[in-house]
């Protein structure tokens, strides 16, 4: 019987105290994905492992002009990703999201419409998303996991034959 989901973030804090040995571990194998796929963003990767889209011109000039390359790697200012993280665990599955806590400026649509002064995490990510999806396991991203799963069930197995000794 599956376990019901927990959430980990609990007022801007990380809470891992009332965690079963299996919600453990699944945050453990969580956080490599996400490490995983952080890699592939930085590195400018899309989907598929292959380079991303390019830039549009005057946006690449912009990014050129404060130093963080003409590459889609999504990190202009940071904080989108930055709020990227684990939030809920169960015993099956490893729930991750962009926080909206955080805010994002845009200037081309302050230009656009006065309204539209702020965008949250989640806007930027949904914009990003729809321009190219990232928020997903590439190939190299699933190796990763796997690689990191079968770590974990090798600990656990070894747990799980000294608790038999013991018993």
């Amino acid at each position: 019987m599956a376990g019901k989901s927990v959430r980990i973030w609990q007022k801007k804090q990380l809470r891992l105290d009332a965690l079963t040995f299996r919600q453990r571990d699944m945050v453990q194998i969580g956080s490599a994905g996400l490490l995983s796929v952080f890699g592939r963003i930085r590195a400018g990767k899309g989907p598929m492992d292959s380079p991303a889209k390019p830039l549009k011109k005057n946006y690449a000039i912009q990014k050129t002009r404060k130093g963080k390359g003409n590459i889609r790697n999504l990190f202009l200012t940071g904080q989108m990703l930055a709020s990227l993280k684990l939030r809920t665990v169960s015993d099956r599955r490893a729930y991750a999201s962009v926080g909206a806590d955080q805010r994002t400026e845009s200037k081309a649509l302050r230009k656009k419409d006065k309204s539209l002064r702020k965008l949250t995490n989640k806007d930027v990510a949904w914009i990003n998303q729809k321009r190219e999806p990232w928020l997903l396991f590439s190939p190299i991203n699933k190796q990763a996991v796997m690689a990191k799963a079968r770590e974990v069930l090798a600990a656990a197995k070894a747990r799980m034959i000294k608790i038999g000794n013991i018993g």
